[in-house]
């Protein structure tokens, strides 16, 4: 019948798919269009937000364990909120961030942590209520003491960012497992696994920097459910996870439960155990959306390649100590290197990637990239030009503050600076 119908019109298969194109087109326009001007309205509110960088003394006698800093993320970074279709894509609200950083320069360690202004007394008020002989001073921002990266500039750079290598259900390695193989300890002989962060960071020589930085918000991240037939939280994507990884040991007895319904019988092996475990507990606590980056810097005025080369490979295996084999661990992404020669015979390209990893580590950018790095190019594009798109993944409270935490009594880096009072009180002023 169609066949007929094109015959006696005069019309071919190419004509009526023309046709077709141009009444369907403006639909995929329309997607386009409200995307970048969703783009366009946060990239607005985002630059009206006003930034403080509160720089954080220790104590000397820190005896608290990183639960402490689960309280202050959980009281003053976790702002869970929903936005409605106005809030959200009109004004371009975005969900509030944060960047906890640990920063050496010249072998000196310094804890950050940058807020919106709106939020810093929230903030100050939570370290100070956890750790009360602290110190928090707003200070001026470190990273403009570099200048931008040339290629044949003062300065090598070399920078990288973090993902989980597995699902992020499956959680790294925790201070919570530590301490258990620890229990019952003095304070001074307890296994901290920040230790050995904070050391080799306090061992850097002058001319050498290295910047980490963790930006956080409240996990907004969704999954697709086969279950559910829709975009759930890591909650329940977690379960449905767990329910397919347990699926070969999991017994089906039709009518065999209470009041003649289905029941399941599941006999996992033993060494299963220790990994259902801790993703149940892991599942357990509240998540926060991250992205973790990593930057070294050396002036050439002290450090030649040979020592810039020793540094840069000493730094990317800063969080080696989470590695949790049978669950997770930390892997390294858009590192700013190229593994064959020829895929940057220039080094323009290079030169390129360097000025974009410091300028979204300046920027603190994560969620909201510009929009040519908002997605990822083709593979075959990617490998000469690659997109550095930003890779958000998921921690939990407990995971979050085994990465970034205050070190104990055990750690005695002599240029790790502490707050020398033990009776120093927090500030009168701050709001009630």
């Amino acid at each position: 019948m169609i066949q007929d119908f094109l015959t006696s019109h005069h019309f071919n298969l190419i004509q009526v798919l023309i046709v077709a194109i141009g009444y369907l087109m403006p639909l995929p326009l329309a997607f386009i269009a409200f995307h970048l001007w969703h783009h366009y309205r946060q990239e607005r509110f985002i630059m009206g937000i006003k930034w403080v960088l509160l720089e954080i003394h220790v104590p000397r006698e820190v005896i608290k364990t990183p639960a402490a800093m689960e309280l202050i993320f959980s009281n003053a970074l976790y702002h869970k909120s929903m936005k409605g279709f106005w809030e959200e894509f009109m004004i371009g609200a975005p969900w509030l961030w944060f960047s906890l950083e640990i920063v050496s320069i010249d072998g000196k360690v310094h804890f950050f942590i940058r807020t919106p202004s709106r939020i810093r007394d929230l903030v100050e008020t939570q370290i100070y209520a956890q750790y009360p002989q602290a110190k928090v001073v707003e200070v001026e921002d470190y990273v403009w003491n570099v200048p931008q990266y040339k290629k044949d500039g003062g300065w090598n750079v070399w920078g990288c960012e973090f993902n989980k290598l597995q699902d992020s259900v499956r959680p790294i390695k925790t201070y919570r497992q530590v301490e258990e193989m620890k229990s019952g300890t003095k304070e001074e002989y307890k296994v901290d696994p920040i230790t050995p962060t904070i050391e080799y960071l306090g061992s850097l020589p002058k001319g050498q920097q290295v910047w980490m930085q963790i930006v956080v918000r409240q996990s907004i991240t969704k999954y697709h459910s086969h279950e559910h037939g829709k975009h759930v939280g890591i909650e329940a994507y977690g379960q449905e996870a767990m329910k397919e990884m347990l699926k070969p040991y999991t017994k089906l007895g039709k009518g065999g439960g209470v009041g003649g319904m289905d029941s399941q019988e599941v006999r996992a092996p033993s060494f299963l155990d220790p990994l259902v475990k801790i993703i149940v507990a892991n599942l357990q606590q509240i998540h926060f959306d991250c992205g973790i980056r990593l930057v070294t810097l050396a002036d050439k005025r002290y450090c030649d390649d040979d020592q810039f080369n020793s540094l840069r490979r000493s730094s990317r295996l800063l969080f080696r100590q989470f590695a949790q084999p049978f669950s997770n661990e930390l892997n390294r992404i858009n590192a700013t290197q190229f593994d064959a020669p020829w895929s940057d015979p220039t080094g323009l390209a290079l030169t390129k990637l360097k000025k974009r990893m410091l300028d979204f580590y300046r920027l603190r950018t994560f969620f909201h990239p510009p929009i040519q790095y908002a997605f990822k190019y083709p593979a075959v594009l990617n490998m000469f030009f690659p997109s550095g798109k930003p890779d958000i993944f998921v921690l939990s409270n407990e995971e979050l503050a085994s990465l970034y935490h205050f070190p104990g009594m055990v750690s005695e880096t002599p240029s790790f600076k502490r707050i020398e009072s033990k009776i120093a009180k927090p500030p009168s002023n701050l709001p009630l």
